[in-house]
């Protein structure tokens, strides 16, 4: 009797989970997998997100064509991009023919080497010199390893918490936090930055067959600002474009910024006429409102540090003496002085070039 009530369970909970799936997929334009959820924002273009199963850290587009498909990068570590490739056949058959890199920062290039090989992958010439060394070694970069490095720490700090967790749900949630951080810990030592084959310096072209004709994809380069080489992806057609960490709906890291120039390259951004903008990190938008926010944010914030510069204050009195509150309510985190003092750092490297 014990085990024919346990089966009818199984078969129910089986029922239940399938029913539950089921209304996930049905949403309009959203594809769920164990690893990834996928959103439409127009017919063949979609914005790839993790589900939590795996540390991701940055989003993907995926482009799906008639015979192939085109994917804007590829995670934080290959462990991250295989479950992308593995979570790809949800949405498509077609083969990846091209691996785009927004920029060259670890959690959106560093899945590069586990792509299928004969793939092109492309990316700004400067985006090439970092990830083939010629600009120095990304994995011994302060950005690199000031994300990295904590990564054993939190691990450690989870597995402290879980234990001493007395409730079974929060010790379940903490142990699948402390199970997703392991295992992204795991996979860090894998890493070989593996650059583009195939570069642009201010814009490249390319058409993939959908039915009916033709999709024009457009690599532009707008002037550095969140990296030396940032790459938006725009679609004329569709009125897309995926915007990588150059903008994002709240406050990009500004570690290797060039917060001086950054504004005038969002510019370019704003001149492209399109409906949905696709970031890095974080949902579809449809404002071209935060554009100049952010941009309203890097003049401040660049006028501001310059003034403790010159007045002698160092790069870490400043980053905890500048307020940027004034930009509060466009973005919220900020809620007192101060700001990230890898920014802070960078800004005054600028400006001792120029002196």
């Amino acid at each position: 009797m014990r085990q024919t009530q346990w089966s009818l369970t199984q078969f129910t909970l089986f029922v239940l989970a399938a029913v539950l799936m089921s209304t996930l997929n049905a949403q309009p334009g959203v594809i769920e997998t164990p690893t990834h959820r996928f959103v439409k924002a127009q017919d063949g273009v979609w914005l790839g997100t993790g589900s939590g199963s795996v540390y991701t850290m940055s989003n993907v587009m995926v482009l799906v064509g008639q015979n192939d498909t085109f994917v804007v990068d590829s995670h934080v570590t290959p462990t991250a991009a295989r479950a992308l490739l593995d979570a790809l056949p949800a949405l498509t058959d077609k083969p990846v023919r091209w691996l785009v890199n927004s920029h060259y920062h670890f959690d959106h290039a560093h899945g590069n080497q586990a792509f299928p090989a004969g793939i092109e992958i492309i990316g700004h010439e400067f985006t090439r010199q970092k990830l083939n060394g010629e600009a120095g070694n990304v994995l011994e970069e302060n950005t690199f390893r000031s994300f990295s490095d904590p990564v054993a720490e939190t691990v450690a700090d989870l597995a402290q918490q879980a234990a001493a967790e007395s409730d079974p749900d929060r010790r379940a949630r903490l142990q699948e936090r402390l199970r997703v951080q392991r295992e992204y810990l795991e996979a860090i030592p894998e890493v070989q930055p593996t650059p583009p084959n195939i570069t642009l310096q201010d814009k490249m072209t390319l058409f993939q067959a959908v039915e009916g004709g033709s999709r024009e994809i457009q690599l532009l380069h707008f002037g550095r600002a969140h990296t030396g080489g940032d790459v938006v992806i725009f679609l004329p057609e569709e009125k897309v474009v995926f915007t990588g960490d150059m903008m994002l709906p709240g406050l990009s890291y500004m570690g290797d910024g060039h917060v001086d120039e950054w504004p005038d390259s969002l510019e370019g951004l704003k001149g492209l006429d399109f409906d949905y903008w696709l970031p890095g990190h974080g949902p579809v938008m449809d404002s071209k409102e935060p554009i100049d926010n952010f941009q309203a944010f890097l003049r401040d914030l660049w006028l501001k540090t310059g003034r403790l510069y010159r007045e002698g204050i160092s790069w870490k009195q400043a980053a905890e003496q500048i307020d940027m509150t004034n930009h509060s309510v466009n973005f919220p985190q900020i809620r007192r002085a101060g700001v990230d003092p890898r920014a802070v750092r960078r800004m005054y490297q600028l400006l001792d070039q120029r002196r």
